[in-house]
Formats: structure tokens, C-alpha cells, sequence
């Protein structure tokens, strides 16, 4: 006979601040107008930025809640605000979704503006 011991006293579980930063750096790319940004070391740029980068996210977990801060890029002529917005939203989402984790805090940081994507389409 197999019994089922009550969930506190079956251990638990973990989930480290780098697994939680790639599941939000994923999520924050689902919001169509958010790019990437350049990683950076004391407060300087590796590389260009550039919007096909991933978005740099850390977090820190406490417990069950976490904070994240993300830098990534727009494209333009998208809003600041408006995307900004979703991204939070979507962050929150998605992280708290795919972790159980309780998303107390988001912050942003926009390290820049890109232009649209160009066609490859020439007009005759």
C-alpha cells in the first residue's frame, strides 16, 4: 500500500535565478517590437547593440517571489511606454506561469532604439 506523505514534508522545490533569467529573457522576445541589448561591463557596452541580441535579464529569487531587471532594445517608431507596458505584462505572465514564482517587481531598461528591419524586396 503506497500512502501519499502531505506536500511540505516531500522536500522542495528550487528554481535557480539563472533558469529564471533565459525564461524571461524568452518571454520579454515575445513582444514583437522588443529586441535585444549588448551585455556590458562596468557600465560598458560589449559590442554594438543590436536588436537581434538576446535581452539581458538577472533576477533575484527570494523564496517564492522574484525581481527582474531586463535592458533591451525597441524598435522604432514603436512607444516607449506602450511596449515597455507589455513587456512588464508579459514578464509577469510567463515567468510566473511557467515557474510559480510570484513576479514582484520588473524593471526595465531601454538601451536603445532600433530602426525596422529592412525588405530584401527592391521596387522596380
Amino acid at each position: 500500500m503506497t500512502t501519499t506523505a502531505p506536500a511540505e514534508e516531500r522536500g522542495r522545490l528550487v528554481i535557480a535565478g539563472h533558469a529564471v533569467e533565459r525564461i524571461a529573457a524568452h518571454a520579454a522576445r515575445e513582444v514583437t517590437e522588443v529586441g535585444g541589448a549588448a551585455g556590458r561591463v562596468l557600465g560598458v557596452a560589449l559590442g554594438g547593440e543590436d536588436a537581434a541580441r538576446p535581452v539581458q535579464v538577472t533576477a533575484e529569487v527570494d523564496g517564492d517571489r522574484v525581481r527582474l531587471a531586463a535592458r533591451l532594445s525597441i524598435t522604432y517608431p514603436a512607444s516607449v511606454r506602450r511596449t515597455t507596458e507589455l513587456a512588464r505584462a508579459r514578464l509577469r505572465e510567463r515567468v510566473g506561469e511557467l515557474t510559480g514564482l510570484d513576479v514582484e517587481r520588473v524593471d526595465i531598461t531601454v538601451a536603445a532604439l532600433h530602426a525596422p528591419a529592412r525588405s530584401s524586396r527592391r521596387v522596380s
